[in-house]
């Protein structure tokens, strides 16, 4: 059994809500809400209220529900998709899955984020969709990225798996500006049902295709909700047909679906608690006149929902001190650890082997065939120069003390190298 200081230091704290009241109503009916959606209808109304949308469809992850937008979009082979290329490799996967090229734009030096004026640059004729990704918490430029997709009549993907209840400049909220938003609810997001996803729209006509795409394409599945069982002497029909779309099983289970309910009533607070400790981290930083550690960029309106308190790191220019001894007298001082950003996308081995040979795997041949290529003319200099700069600091605690232990250590390790 666990003490009394190892349980406030836990992840438990952001799971002290309704989760245990709505797992139980689900295993009290046997799982026979999971013929009708009960709980994940009731997660889908409750998420998509608090974001001001018509529709939410829930997923089994943050790259099904990416991968199902874009089958809404109609998106397939011989199209081109444009991502950033400092973000998860996920993002590359769903449009693979599609069977459509990634083409990654550079990002911005002060924001860390899709840089718009590039994806300006990377259109082609074959261009179908932009997939902005809201990393670290911070909203991209939607207005001029909206206005390009307007332009070149191409579709929006609002990749919000570390962004939810960021806004821009606007104060419009991540997700809700382009055709469709995507979140994740892996374990480590804003939101968590230990994994799973969900998608947002205004569009009745792409959350039909999402919902079916993401539900066997079950005929009865419509665009507000995924019941497929409406008549038990209909569906126990031996000449009933159940099929009209084709589709994946994407659904989320009902469990999750209960816990995800749970965590969408308390989002405000746990959202809230990840902007607490960045703007000590903040803090921190400004009370020691720190210019070596430069935060993520949040233009003016615009709110960060801080997933992880983000800093391009100068200290090697300016002190001669390296990124990993950085980290190292940090966490000597207390700190839990720096994350590094992700290798860029088209970096990473599986890419290269893929648009080298068409490969999947390096032992099978011709799975990928017509996707080589893609990676040949990938150049992204901004973002091959801050990859390797960034600092990630960890921002899920939710007890103050753990916050001021890490905001501290940061303060300690400035000083610490400052005064050399």
């Amino acid at each position: 059994m666990k003490d009394a200081s190892t349980l406030k230091t836990s992840n438990s704290w952001r799971f002290t809500g309704n989760e245990l009241k709505y797992v139980k109503e689900v295993l009290d009916s046997g799982f026979g809400s999971s013929t009708s959606g009960n709980m994940n209808q009731r997660l889908e109304r409750a998420f998509a209220e608090r974001f001001g949308v018509k529709y939410a469809v829930t997923s089994n992850s943050g790259t099904s529900t990416l991968h199902q937008a874009l089958v809404a979009f109609g998106v397939g082979p011989g199209d081109e998709v444009i991502l950033p290329a400092l973000t998860v490799v996920m993002c590359g996967y769903a449009v693979l899955h599609v069977g459509a090229k990634p083409i990654f734009a550079d990002v911005d030096s002060k924001t860390f984020l899709m840089d718009p004026s590039d994806v300006e640059k990377k259109i082609t004729i074959k261009t179908k969709a932009i997939m902005p990704v809201h990393m670290f918490g911070q909203v991209c430029n939607m207005e001029a990225i909206l206005k390009i997709a307007k332009n070149h009549n191409l579709y929006v993907i609002e990749d919000c798996a570390q962004c939810y209840l960021g806004t821009d400049s606007r104060g419009r909220i991540g997700g809700t500006i382009g055709d469709i938003g995507s979140f994740s609810f892996e374990n480590s997001k804003h939101l968590s049902t230990g994994d799973g996803g969900i998608l947002i729209t205004n569009n009745e006509v792409f959350a039909e295709r999402m919902r079916k795409f993401g539900g066997l394409g079950f005929k009865n599945i419509k665009a507000e909700n995924g019941q497929v069982r409406k008549n038990k002497d209909v569906f126990q029909d031996p000449l009933y047909l159940r099929h009209d779309a084709f589709g994946w099983n994407y659904r989320l289970p009902e469990v999750a679906a209960a816990v995800g309910l749970a965590q969408v009533e308390r989002i405000d607070y746990l959202v809230s608690k990840r902007q607490q400790i960045a703007y000590k981290y903040l803090e921190a930083i400004e009370r020691t006149g720190c210019d070596w550690l430069v935060p993520q960029g949040v233009p003016l309106g615009a709110v960060n929902s801080y997933y992880t308190f983000a800093v391009r790191y100068e200290g090697e220019e300016r002190l001669g001190i390296s990124w990993y001894e950085f980290r190292r007298k940090f966490m000597e001082l207390g700190g839990d650890g720096i994350y590094a950003a992700l290798a860029l996308i088209y970096n990473e081995p599986v890419m290269q082997m893929i648009s080298g040979s068409g490969r999947f795997f390096h032992d099978i041949e011709g799975q990928g065939a017509i996707l080589k290529g893609f990676v040949e003319n990938a150049q992204c200099p901004v973002s091959e120069k801050i990859q390797k700069k960034l600092m990630l600091f960890t921002s899920n605690q939710g007890i103050e003390e753990d916050m001021n232990i890490q905001m501290n250590a940061l303060e300690k390790a400035i000083n610490y190298f400052g005064r050399r």
